[in-house]
């Protein structure tokens, strides 16, 4: 393999990683607090509000429902209001951010609702509010849970990054196709495809690691 050759392969797989990481940690920061609210809104014994969950879930399940492929093109205008253009890695990173953020926030709320409910009971009966039961119960006890959720969630925008090579956003995906697919260079698809196989391994291996570093078991 040529030195360019190699060169791409280093910028492309930077550019995967800067992606992941980038859209994964708004993910984070927009979809734990909705998944919070997610699962209080409809918990009685916490902060029970109906119309909320009603108006958020159709929300999460409506994004949810878009495949990624279309979601990209469907939001190209508010991509180039983000970032001043709709091409490129760093634009790339809003429609993974946004398709992330509904899909995280599930898996939030899943995570949460596997707390037991003996202990949400027994804070509120001790005079906890709402705030101080998802900071000092809910969401210690579901930590596992989160960081498991988390990996899922980076896992999946390691695909969704390589879709977003397809429209111009770089890594690893548009390396596959411009070298793999439309000039047949099949050494080429191949070392992408395990270069993706292992980002995903490191990642699962990282988080399971810390899911058991933080496990009340």
């Amino acid at each position: 393999m040529s030195n360019v050759m190699l060169t791409e392969f280093f910028l492309a797989t930077w550019q995967t990683i800067y992606m992941v990481l980038a859209s994964g940690a708004f993910a984070v920061l927009f979809g734990l607090p909705l998944g919070v609210i997610l699962m209080i809104s409809r918990h009685q014994d916490i902060l029970e509000n109906k119309y909320l969950n009603v108006i958020l879930a159709a929300i999460t399940n409506g994004v949810r429902s878009i495949p990624f492929i279309i979601l990209l093109v469907a939001i190209v205008p508010f991509t180039r209001l983000i970032t001043g253009t709709s091409i490129g890695t760093t634009a790339a990173i809003v429609p993974l951010t946004i398709g992330a953020i509904p899909f995280f926030a599930r898996l939030v709320e899943s995570a949460l609702n596997d707390v037991a409910g003996g202990l949400i009971e027994a804070g509120t009966s001790m005079g906890a509010s709402p705030l101080q039961t998802v900071v000092k119960i809910l969401v210690p006890e579901a930590l596992p849970g989160i960081i498991n959720g988390i990996t899922i969630t980076l896992i999946a925008l390691v695909g969704y990054s390589a879709m977003a090579g397809a429209v111009g956003g770089g890594g690893l995906g548009d390396l596959a196709i411009r070298y793999g697919y439309q000039r047949f260079e099949v050494g080429i698809m191949l070392a992408t495809v395990v270069l993706l196989i292992f980002l995903v391994q490191l990642i699962q291996y990282l988080g399971d690691f810390l899911a058991k570093k933080v496990s009340h078991k």
